[in-house]
């Protein structure tokens, strides 16, 4: 079996987790691969769109975490994968799948990846991102209207219902179990050149 190397990047939303797990991809390319915990929410199927737009999605209970960890062990044993393509507009599964193929790197990025032990166990490097919380809410504010499709209204709504308690009780806890805190993210010149140099070394010894 080939050596893979995981790497959990955790952190608030809206704190730079995929701006950092980009910027290892661009340098590596088809030797990482991303899966993100987002594609594992559940399809919630049954429930109308007004009452699944409701629903807690901050909360550890909101993720399919037993099938991430199903398929990364599958990815780490050298097996095909089709990771859930979930639609942030309907606030369920689609239909389709994404096909994935092992890599050396595999990044494991969420906000609530570090909650789960049994995640973290898989894990080689753990990171949490640091981000100040005024500069988290308004990077979310202008994803989730920009990019999945959401009005302001409701973005502010759930930030202060769910996002920021969710936040104060999981997500911030979670960090004691990173190996390694990074103020800012992928905009931490420093600390991205340390993380890009010690996964260099490892592709290069595998």
């Amino acid at each position: 079996m080939q050596d893979v190397m995981v790497i959990g990047i955790a952190g608030g939303s809206g704190s730079g987790k995929t701006t950092l797990s980009k910027k290892i991809k661009e340098v590596f390319n088809n030797e990482v691969i991303i899966l993100c915990h987002d594609y594992y929410y559940k399809s919630n199927e049954g429930i109308l769109l007004e009452e699944r737009k409701k629903l807690n999605y901050d909360h550890p209970d909101s993720f399919d975490t037993d099938l991430l960890i199903h398929q990364l062990k599958n990815l780490k044993e050298g097996n095909t994968i089709y990771h859930p393509v979930y639609s942030f507009v309907e606030h369920t599964r689609l239909n389709e799948t994404v096909e994935v193929k092992q890599t050396k790197v595999i990044i494991i990025e969420g906000i609530l990846i570090f909650e789960n032990k049994e995640l973290c166990d898989l894990m080689d490097i753990k990171v949490f991102v640091d981000t100040d919380g005024d500069v988290r809410i308004i990077r979310r504010l202008l994803r989730d209207v920009q990019e999945r499709g959401r009005n302001l209204d409701s973005v502010v709504n759930q930030y202060l219902s769910t996002v920021k308690p969710m936040h104060e009780e999981f997500v911030d806890p979670s960090r004691k179990r990173a190996d390694i805190i990074i103020p800012d993210g992928g905009e931490n010149v420093v600390a991205l050149s340390m993380l890009l140099e010690r996964i260099k070394n490892f592709i290069n010894e595998n």
